[in-house]
């Protein structure tokens, strides 16, 4: 078996078609441009397109990089992807980004270095550039990050980002807490990583939502979704932190939402 990568970077897939062969050229100059060995984990969700053969070609056409394409039976949702991804990754470090690049790889370098200099965890925190089409994605993130600091009482400021990295070691067992196989997935993520004292830091980086790419977010559908989700675990995590009060621990992950 090779030698494990320093970093290892999951994408999940679901209908990428559209933009999948472009994003991987765009990962992968970033990559090459870190200086550390890596590996690229794709993970597809059974996607409907031509998903699947684009990876078969992205293969074939990069012999030189180390590639794992994992291929769901059934459809898990998006936190069960990127989980299955994390899980066979290798590297002392790893993350996800979007396959669509609304918030482009060039922060990848400096998320790596602040895991270097400390950080367990380093997310992109999305700046928004100002476009009209975008609005409601901008008001329905600023919204649900609101809800989250005042409903959990955490410093942070955008838990949904696609952009993550973390020591993988020391995060697996936060990735084995984590019960919510779908979108969701993200806020349990960054609140069971604060609760359990790791330290979290958030990059600005500039969201640029594209226009040649299928959307699957259904705001008004969406909302109430996260928002029940959120409720469910607001209540968890309450319970965690009386528990650990009652306990003496300074420390507490909450139950998973039910």
């Amino acid at each position: 078996m090779a030698a494990a990568p320093y970093l290892s970077l999951v994408l999940a897939c679901y209908n990428e078609e559209e933009i999948l062969a472009e994003s991987f050229r765009e990962i992968r100059e970033t990559l090459d441009g870190l200086g550390r060995s890596y590996e690229i984990v794709c993970v597809d969700d059974v996607s409907r397109d031509r998903t699947r053969e684009i990876l078969r070609g992205i293969v074939a056409e990069n012999p030189d990089v180390s590639l794992n394409v994992i291929l769901h039976d059934t459809n898990k949702g998006r936190g069960a992807t990127v989980t299955d991804g994390f899980r066979a990754a290798r590297g002392e470090i790893a993350g996800y980004i979007d396959v669509d690049l609304e918030v482009h790889p060039r922060y990848i370098p400096s998320l790596v270095r602040a895991i270097e200099k400390g950080a367990d965890v380093a997310v992109v925190r999305r700046i928004y550039a100002f476009q009209l089409r975008s609005l409601d994605r901008y008001f329905m993130s600023r919204g649900y990050s609101w809800l989250v600091r005042e409903l959990l009482q955490v410093p942070l400021r955008d838990t949904e980002t696609g952009y993550k990295f973390f020591r993988r070691a020391a995060l697996l067992p936060v990735i084995d807490a984590i019960e919510d196989p779908a979108w969701f997935w993200d806020t349990e993520f960054m609140v069971r990583a604060l609760r359990r004292g790791f330290r979290i830091e958030e990059v600005p980086g500039a969201y640029v939502r594209r226009d040649d790419k299928t959307s699957t977010v259904r705001g008004l559908r969406d909302s109430v979704i996260y928002f029940r989700k959120l409720l469910a675990f607001r209540r968890a995590d309450a319970a965690a932190r009386r528990g650990a009060r009652a306990a003496g621990r300074t420390t507490a992950d909450p139950s998973p939402p039910r």
